[in-house]
């Protein structure tokens, strides 16, 4: 693994995740001493990404461990379109040059729009600010390795937001695969879809990757972390429409000693949403997470997956059975009370600083093809 000990990592991490259960929001979070936590001092920069309100409303959401001081957005379209949701309501809109002088502040979550995401939280390395850092981290290697390179450095936090990581599902799964109940896995097959409409299809465009690079990226999170960093990655690109010249359909596939793994990704599918899946296969067993989530038609609906197994293990049985999960809480809520436990000093990052840079390596190499609107 280029000098990388996946066993090591896979194990670490598994562990500092405290996946002791499925369902971690339902573990009491009284300090040692059972007195209330000083709440964590954060702020917003940028209302551009498409994430961006509903983070800030979970941060609000979690007013027992956020103290929200305020948001920036530079941009007047941006605060236009998008700074009357209700997220923001109330609260003080600043520079970014107050709020990162902001007495005590701790924690930033950087949400700009896309292309401003790595050099506005490589500002807030610089002044000591851990980061919760939307995703993806940007179309060339080296500004998001100088970033990590400069967090490492400074001891700072980085944690980026791929949601899919603190989903109960997915965490079942990287405890199987990290356990060995699958056995050896030879095989991974993921896909994350949606039909888009024309003008976010437009935006897409921008991006040399297209879907893969906005989307695949939370596939290849999940897909690095059971298996390490790929020893080859071949991407296929398709332009299936020709009114916009962007790559809206999107296969990569990385390859390993003994196992392939598939990522797709497309602006096309009708109800793509309900399709969006992990499968992962070993030679002792298969897990088959087939809606990832369930966010899209309204509250949250129980989680399922399908796990297959040759043996039994711990209280699941062998052959195929259902594993259901609660409701998530919300769609952000369990990754930002794991921000607050890294910055507090009670866990350490289930996804350290070389995990991050292997899943932006891996990006790269899967959407590594020329543009659709260069001259060719």
């Amino acid at each position: 693994m280029n000098g990388y000990d996946r066993r090591h990592f896979l194990t670490s991490a598994i562990s500092a995740s405290a996946f002791s259960v499925a369902v971690p929001w339902l573990q009491p979070s009284a300090t040692a001493a059972g007195q209330p936590r000083q709440r964590i001092k954060v702020g917003q920069i940028g209302i551009g990404h498409n994430h961006a309100s509903a983070k800030m409303a979970t941060f609000r959401k979690l007013a027992d461990q956020y103290e929200v001081v305020g948001v920036v957005e530079p941009d007047s379209e941006w605060r236009k379109k998008r700074g009357h949701d209700p997220a923001y309501r109330d609260l003080s809109w600043m520079t970014e040059e107050q709020l990162l002088n902001t007495k005590g502040l701790t924690v930033v979550a950087v949400e700009t729009d896309v292309r401003d995401l790595v050099p506005t939280a490589a500002r807030c390395i610089d002044a000591g600010m851990h980061l919760h850092l939307d995703k993806p981290g940007g179309e060339s290697l080296a500004p998001f390795k100088q970033l990590l390179d400069q967090a490492g450095r400074r001891n700072l936090a980085v944690q980026m937001g791929y949601m899919y990581r603190n989903n109960p599902a997915v965490q079942f799964c990287l405890r199987a695969v990290s356990e060995g109940w699958l056995g050896q896995v030879f095989e991974v097959h993921s896909v994350m879809s949606l039909q888009q409409p024309l003008a976010y299809r437009q935006w897409l465009a921008q991006f040399r990757g297209g879907t893969m690079y906005i989307f695949g990226c939370h596939l290849i999170d999940l897909v690095v972390r059971m298996l390490g960093k790929p020893d080859r990655v071949t991407p296929f690109q398709r332009q299936t429409q020709p009114e916009v010249k962007l790559y809206d359909n999107g296969l990569a596939v990385l390859e390993y000693p003994r196992a392939t793994a598939t990522i797709r990704t497309a602006a096309l599918e009708v109800e793509g949403y309900r399709r969006r899946q992990l499968v992962v296969c070993g030679d002792e067993g298969t897990i088959d997470i087939r809606p990832l989530e369930t966010f899209d038609t309204g509250p949250a609906q129980p989680l399922k997956l399908r796990l297959a197994l040759s043996k039994p293990r711990d209280s699941y049985k062998k052959g195929y059975q259902e594993v259901v999960f609660p409701p998530m809480r919300g769609r952000y809520d369990e990754q930002l009370l794991e921000l607050a436990r890294i910055v507090r000093g009670e866990i350490a990052n289930p996804y350290p600083l070389a995990h991050e840079l292997m899943v932006q390596e891996t990006l790269l190499a899967a959407i590594d093809h020329p543009r659709v609107n260069s001259t060719q």
